[in-house]
Parts: structure tokens; sequence; C-alpha cells
């Protein structure tokens, strides 16, 4: 018998069982495979995070090595996949990452094939090459060419480099490395959830990552960030946060969650990395906006709503010289590993996924031929 209850937007629905990430809204705690983001985002590296969530447990080192190994050989992409972000130049950089991914199924060794082995491979490629799309794309609209991977930097080192053709300092790497790790899993958020739908109806991979993308890019899931920093832009001194939350209280971007009613835990990193990087180059101004606009909204702390992670993550990206338009690209990359992993989920123990709609219209109405009707 199907149930009458109605929940939009799936509300507190449970879709099936995860061991991907456990996620307590209420107390504000998140863990990836039973693992608690503190313990990650303080002693762990985004590759270790990856293989952690790919293949279900804390690797080895033997693991890890061979493991980054196999990230670093397949982070570069085909000359067709360049080629198609050069025709895409002039597009959004979500927009040419939907379709870079798209390019890259075409020349996987493994698109067609569904094994568990075969996804793995394509999840482990997906996580290298996403951050080599986004990059390549970011030169070719500034007019330059593409700066080629190199296998002695990490994921995070890499994806800097490439950005820019410069070595990028310790402290701009370590930034990025833990924004990758923050962004790894949550759950079954939007586009995760997008991600194995397309995934239920045994799709492949690479259709589902496009999904995921696809997904992210809406602003009320992937551009908190992007936007939190156009305020700062907007609010232009400290002293002026307050007269800006006032009239636009409460909705301030960068605050409240679907899911945490306590401070996300992903946040204290984040702001942290947002002081100490304000200090470091000279632009404590930014902090000290953001810091205003937390305590004028502090009042509403009872309702629960709190700073989410993209609160300080858009002034971290912004301070490391990263354009606005990349902040949600910067997510996808992050997540790559956490869709590969729910969507990994979805196909070991596969249902369609097919919810229902209740219908309100009008029903049994009679058929009017066109020459009957009146205008």
């Amino acid at each position: 018998m199907v149930s009458e209850q109605l929940n939009r937007g799936l509300r507190n629905v449970y879709l099936d069982r995860t061991e991907s990430s456990f996620i307590d809204g209420e107390q504000g705690i998140l863990l990836y495979r039973g693992y608690n983001i503190h313990d990650l985002a303080a002693q762990s590296s985004f590759e270790e995070v990856c293989y952690l969530l790919i293949h279900g447990n804390l690797p080895t080192q033997e693991e890890l090595g061979a493991f980054d190994k196999r990230l670093r050989r397949q982070r570069a992409i085909a000359p067709e996949v360049v080629e198609t972000i050069r025709l895409n130049q002039k597009a959004h950089p979500m927009d040419v990452l939907r379709t870079g991914v798209s390019s890259l199924a075409t020349h996987d060794p493994d698109t067609d094939d569904m094994s568990k082995e075969a996804n793995v491979r394509k999840s482990e490629r997906l996580t290298a090459q996403v951050a080599t799309v986004v990059a390549a794309h970011e030169r070719i609209r500034k007019g330059k060419e593409p700066v080629a991977p190199r296998e002695e930097l990490s994921h995070a080192a890499n994806f800097l480099y490439m950005l820019t053709g410069a070595e990028p300092s310790a402290e701009a790497v370590a930034c990025m490395d833990l924004d990758f790790i923050l962004h790894a899993e949550h759950g079954a958020n939007a586009s995760a959830f997008a991600g194995r739908v397309t995934a239920s109806t045994e799709a492949d991979m690479h259709s589902a990552i496009v999904s995921a993308i696809a997904t992210l890019k809406g602003p009320l899931h992937g551009g908190a960030a992007e936007a939190v920093m156009k305020m700062v832009l907007e609010i232009g001194t400290p002293d002026k946060a307050k007269e800006y939350v006032e009239a636009r209280q409460p909705r301030i971007m960068g605050f409240g969650h679907r899911v945490y009613k306590a401070e996300d835990p992903r946040a204290r990193h984040m702001r942290e990395k947002s002081r100490e990087l304000s200090a470091r180059v000279g632009k404590p101004e930014w902090y000290q906006i953001l810091q205003a606009v937390e305590e004028a909204m502090s009042r509403y702390k009872r309702h629960g709503i709190h700073v989410n992670v993209d609160f300080y993550a858009g002034s971290v990206y912004y301070l490391l010289g990263i354009p606005e338009d990349l902040f949600v690209p910067i997510f996808a990359i992050g997540r790559v590993p956490g869709w590969c992993t729910e969507i990994l989920e979805q196909y070991d123990n596969n249902m369609l996924i097919r919810p229902l709609l209740r219908y309100t219209g009008p029903m049994d109405l009679e058929y009017v031929p066109m020459g009957q009707r009146q205008g």
C-alpha cells in the first residue's frame, strides 16, 4: 500500500542505507566512513580521504602510495577534450566542466564496462581529471595555453599550478587541500542524489557525474561561496556589516543549512584559514567583515541558523586570487570522490529511484474538439 504522507523535497525521507558518511545535524557532527571530519581535516590529506571514500578504508602507506601514483598518472586529458573546452571557452566554467566530463567519457577505456572494478577505475580517473578540465578552461578563456599537469605535485598543488603556471606556496596548497577534504562527501545532498538517480537507471559513471555537476550549479546548492564573497565586496568595510544584515536578515548567504541546526562542523576549519590567510596577505578587512556579519547574525543561532562551510570558503578562494566563477567548480573538484562513492553504492545494491507525485489537478474533464472550443 502506498503511503499518503507528503514529504516535499523528500525532506526527512531515507532513500537507502549508506556507509559513506554520517551527519548529525542537531549536534553538528560529520563522519566520513566513521572518521570525524575534524580528525581528517587536521591530520589527513585529500588523497588519503579519496582512498578512504572510494575504497572504504584508510590505506596503508603502500596502498596510499600506489593510489596516489595512479591519480598523478591519470591527470592528463585527451587533446580532443581540450579542443572541446576551447570551442566552449566563453561559457560559464560549470557548463564547460559538465561538457568536459561528457567528453572525458568518450575517451575513457572503461566507459561501457559496468563491472565494480571498472567503475572504481573510472572513479579514480574522474577524481584526477576534473581538476585538469577546470584549470584548462581557466587558462584557455584568458587566451593562454593549458598548463600540463606535473606528477611530482600533490592534487591540490597541481591544481593551483595548472591554474597559473607558477609553483604555489605551501600555505596556498594547505588551504586548497583542506578545502577539498571538507567538501569531499556530504550524504544525499542534491547533487549526490541526482547522481544516484542517474546511476539507478544503470547509466554509466560519467553520465551520473554529469548529472551531479549540473545539479551543483544551482545557486541553492553550490553557489553560496560565490554569493558570500559578492556580499563581502558589497559591504566593503566591517562597520557597514550590521546595517547590511539588518536590511536583509535573516536571509544572508552562507547561513543556515538543510541538515545542520548546529554550526556546520566544517565551518571552523575554513574560518581559521580565512583568518590566517587574510593576515598573511595583508587584507584582514575581508575576514573582519565576515566576523562582523557573523556577529550581526548571532541572534538567529537559537533558531538553528549558523554559518556553513561556504561562508568562509569564498574568502579563502578570493585571497588565493581565484576568480569568483571558479568557486563552484572548485567545490566540484573536491566533491568528485564523494559523488563516485555514492554512485558506487547505488550500483552495488541498485533499485530504480522512482518517487511519486501527488496529483492535485482536475479529474475526468471532457475533451472538447478543436472546432468547438471557445476562445
